[in-house]
């Protein structure tokens, strides 16, 4: 083994977080997705390329998803001209008119699609607890996932760099 290279070998485990905090292109890629939109419509993953995404997974009967509801309101309006777009996904147990009744009440601004069969959920990583959120940059990257509401002053943080 060349000496030279010994001091860069015990550095490797230290520096390796580096690349995942940074995004870099190891990331994991978002799946390729449908979502069916409450309004009816389709829309895949495919179509949002180019748009830093935020993908959360809820339920209308689940107390931390409510209560997270603003703060995802807020960082839509806040970031949605720049090349954002926030998808809720309801989940497959959540009756669609309660999920078609919250969105109403609560005028979200954003994407809602139904996860009629699970798919979506299996889809993102099996997911089983809610709220579950990704975060996607421009070039289809998983770059983090909250589980649990996240804090609101990382995220936009983590969104201003992923915009800019």
């Amino acid at each position: 083994m060349n000496i030279r290279l010994r001091p860069w070998l015990l550095a490797a485990p230290l520096l390796a977080p580096l690349g995942t905090l940074w995004g870099c292109s190891s990331a994991e890629r978002a799946p390729a997705s449908t979502f069916h939109l409450l309004d009816g419509r389709t829309l895949t993953s495919a179509e949002l390329q180019g748009k830093v995404l935020l993908v959360n997974f809820w339920a209308t009967t689940c107390a931390t998803c409510v209560k997270e509801m603003p703060l995802l309101v807020q960082t839509h309006q806040r970031f949605a001209a720049r090349g954002f777009e926030t998808i809720a996904v309801a989940m497959s147990y959540d009756p669609p008119e309660w999920v078609a009744n919250f969105t109403r009440t609560r005028q979200l601004p954003f994407l809602v699609a139904l996860d009629k069969d699970g798919t979506l959920a299996r889809d993102w990583g099996d997911i089983k607890l809610t709220p579950t959120t990704y975060i996607v940059d421009r070039q289809g990257r998983i770059v983090k996932r909250y589980v649990g509401e996240p804090e609101p002053a990382a995220l936009h943080q983590l969104l201003e760099q992923l915009l800019a």
